[in-house]
């Protein structure tokens, strides 16, 4: 009989940090306005109001991540796991409620992005200093936008224009030669509201690899480079009538190492461009035709042997139509959406583009008491044939301060081209995974606090295993809880998350690869006159690198802390010490994470 690793630690998680809080909510009696989420329905919705587990990460907290990996900072969320072959610009992933990397969708404005070829996105090559928010939604959202979204799906906000003419900028250095460069101004006057901003990186880097990796182990710095720009437009034509564009664009080089005494040196570049045009055809129906592009590419610059050697380019074309229109019931949600996938590569894939059409409709609402949402999706795939999904959530508050929901939904992913197609590698014969997840929750939130406790329970048929010649076995399982604390006792916030699962691959018995069983993290941050400080502390339990386990990587547990210092209303001056204790670690095996950093930055926004 197998344990259950994770039970035991469910019984003790949340009453560690449920029971501790409610008491204490007195001190915070200043009511907050309920924050607007749109990745969970496709339609803004009060978070009070969803059926889904949702984490917001706002510009705040970005500025507060210097130095870090756009991963590093989605690792900092509830329920979110990540690792990565070195620091900045090296192969990272994701991992939702303990899914696989490939698991989860990538939005950078509603525009889909990732590779085809690797079945994941390049994380590490997107600018954070352009981001203005981040929604992470956790658990299976294919009713809502087709492939990937089996464990949940990120979404980035770019910065958007603003009423006003608002310039900033901003510098920082740190340890091992870094330092970001990055200005823009955000403004709009009359109908037209517009962005503009340039970011500029360089990091000297550490060793990505060490001794364990084997024959590429080459003890030097990868450095990583890397140049960005983005941009935006909104114009309202008429008062029911608005045109808007938007685009982002990095280049990036980053070495890796490639045997002894030799590095490869990759060139990665992501853009990111959309147009759309939404009318308000009736008082409750509106209406958006929205026209995306997305380029995920590498390119290895060396002449010498690689381990990837050449070009793996993933071009994506989208077209979306979506209406909303209320109703009685809530948002009647119904629409139109194709998808071009075309694969550019030195590899010589046999099968290099492939559509998807898509149909989806759905409803969210509430009254009082209640809260509901159901979502269906039929996606056409040119390579493997029709694939219906559904969602169906209820939440029920049971007193102003506590609610309860519960939801059903499915999933599936298609094959990737490298898992289909690679040369001594793929295999053809790969057909798309199917998932179904349960979530179970209950929230209390009272004066300013919230505590949230979410079970779920995700199993997916005909799993497609890693590494060399993939099939597709009868099912994994991924079952877990995750727990949340946010609040604040006057000047004084906390935040607290604790995740307990057990990802298992039902066939063989053995751990889903680089992912852990347990994490915990605890964040404070104090504001007290033009001063703020703060820290947070990440502990990882361990996992293992290989499917079979035989290759142990070790927990690990660090620790960030700063301060930053109002010099007058338009300067700002922050120090940020990452990984305080210098912890020597690993997330991928035979590959270094960033020891102590120290990162200085100078802003200026004037108000």
């Amino acid at each position: 009989m197998k344990t259950c690793v994770y039970c035991a630690r469910s019984t003790v998680l949340p009453l560690a940090l449920a029971a501790a809080f409610p008491a204490a909510a007195q001190l915070q009696t200043t009511p907050q306005l309920k924050e607007t989420v749109v990745s969970a329905t496709r339609t803004p919705t009060r978070t009070d109001e969803l059926v889904s587990d949702v984490a917001v990460i706002n510009r705040a907290e970005i500025e507060k991540s210097a130095g870090r990996t756009l991963s590093e900072i989605l690792a900092r969320a509830p329920g979110v796991q990540f690792s990565a072959n070195g620091g900045l610009g090296k192969n990272s992933s994701i991992f939702i409620r303990g899914t696989e990397a490939r698991h989860t969708l990538l939005l950078i404005d509603g525009v889909r992005y990732g590779s085809a070829t690797a079945g994941a996105p390049s994380w590490d090559n997107i600018p954070v200093d352009m981001i203005e928010r981040i929604e992470v939604l956790k658990g299976p959202a294919s009713a809502l936008y087709g492939s990937e979204a089996v464990g949940g799906v990120v979404q980035i906000f770019l910065r958007k224009g603003a009423k006003g003419f608002s310039p900033y900028a901003s510098a920082t250095v740190g340890s091992a030669n870094y330092s970001q460069f990055a200005t823009g101004l955000v403004g709009g006057a009359g109908d037209v509201s517009y962005t503009l901003g340039a970011q500029k990186t360089r990091d000297g880097g550490f060793s990505a690899s060490n001794a364990k990796v084997g024959s590429n182990f080459n003890p030097d710095r990868d450095g990583f480079n890397q140049g960005a720009l983005n941009a935006s437009v909104a114009w309202q034509l008429t008062g029911n009538l608005k045109l808007d564009a938007n685009l982002l664009a990095s280049d990036s080089t980053s070495q890796t190492d490639d045997g002894l005494g030799r590095n490869t040196r990759y060139a990665g570049r992501t853009f990111v461009a959309s147009t759309g045009l939404e009318a308000r055809l009736t008082p409750g129906w509106k209406s958006q035709l929205r026209f995306g592009k997305s380029v995920d590419s590498s390119r290895a610059l060396e002449a010498a042997p690689s381990v990837f050697p050449g070009l793996f380019k993933t071009t994506q074309s989208q077209t979306t139509w979506q209406n909303d229109v209320d109703t009685p019931l809530g948002v009647l949600l119904a629409g139109l959406e194709q998808l071009q996938q075309d694969v550019d590569s030195t590899t010589a894939y046999p099968v290099k583009q492939r559509r998807i059409t898509s149909y989806f409709v759905g409803i969210n609402g509430s009254d009082g008491a209640h809260s509901w949402q159901a979502n269906a999706r039929r996606d056409q795939n040119s390579q493997f044939g029709g694939s219906s999904t559904g969602f169906a959530g209820y939440g029920y508050a049971v007193t102003p301060a506590w609610r309860v929901n519960a939801s059903y939904g499915s999933s599936f992913v298609a094959p990737s081209f490298n898992q289909l197609y690679f040369p001594n590698f793929g295999n053809t014969a790969l057909q798309p995974e199917s998932g179904r997840n349960t979530d179970v929750g209950v929230t209390w939130a009272d004066a300013g606090h919230s505590v949230k406790l979410v079970r779920y329970d995700n199993k997916i048929r005909g799993f497609i295993t890693s590494g060399t010649a993939p099939s597709n076995v009868p099912r994994a399982r991924i079952t877990g809880v995750s727990l949340a604390y946010g609040g604040s006792f006057g000047p004084l916030t906390l935040q607290a998350s604790a995740d307990a699962l057990e990802p298992r691959n039902e066939v063989t018995g053995k751990r889903l690869p680089r992912r852990s069983t347990d994490q915990f993290r605890l964040g404070a941050d104090y504001a007290v006159g033009a001063w703020a400080v703060g820290g947070s502390v990440l502990r990882a339990g361990g996992s293992f690198n290989d499917a079979a386990n035989t290759q142990p990587v070790d927990g690990y547990t660090t620790a960030d802390l700063y301060a930053s210092y109002k010099l007058n209303q338009d300067w700002n001056l922050q120090a940020k010490v990452n990984n305080l204790t210098d912890k020597q670690y690993e997330t991928v095996r035979g590959f270094n994470q960033p020891g102590r950093s120290v990162f200085v930055t100078l802003s200026w926004q004037p108000k």
